[in-house]
């Protein structure tokens, strides 16, 4: 289970977008301030949405998601491996139920 966002999406929408249209471009941290948030918060959001508004602009970072979908692939790995292991005990056992004259260490 994610841990709950500290911040709501409206407000990290809203930052952004105050960012990206102001001209000249404020201070991160100034703004992050005025807007009551952390500044390496606001910037982690201005670098990500960056990533997912254009790929060029960004190479550094994925797009939202595809960070999402190596979150759901990590968990799938992790449950098959898990579901691996389950497996090998299980065949181990077996083997050793049906062939008791041979012995495992």
């Amino acid at each position: 289970m994610a841990a709950p966002k500290k911040y709501p999406d409206e407000l990290r929408q809203r930052a952004v977008r105050l960012y990206r249209e102001s001209d000249p471009k404020p201070v991160i941290r100034r703004l992050a301030e005025q807007l009551g948030v952390h500044h390496e918060a606001l910037r982690n959001w201005i670098r990500q949405a960056e990533a997912d508004a254009d790929a060029d602009e960004r190479r550094d970072r994925p797009t939202s998601e595809m960070a999402e979908e190596n979150r759901r692939l990590r968990r799938e790995v992790s449950e098959l491996r898990r579901a691996n292991e389950i497996l090998k005990a299980a065949s181990a056992y077996f083997a050793a139920e049906l062939d008791p004259t041979r012995r495992r260490s």
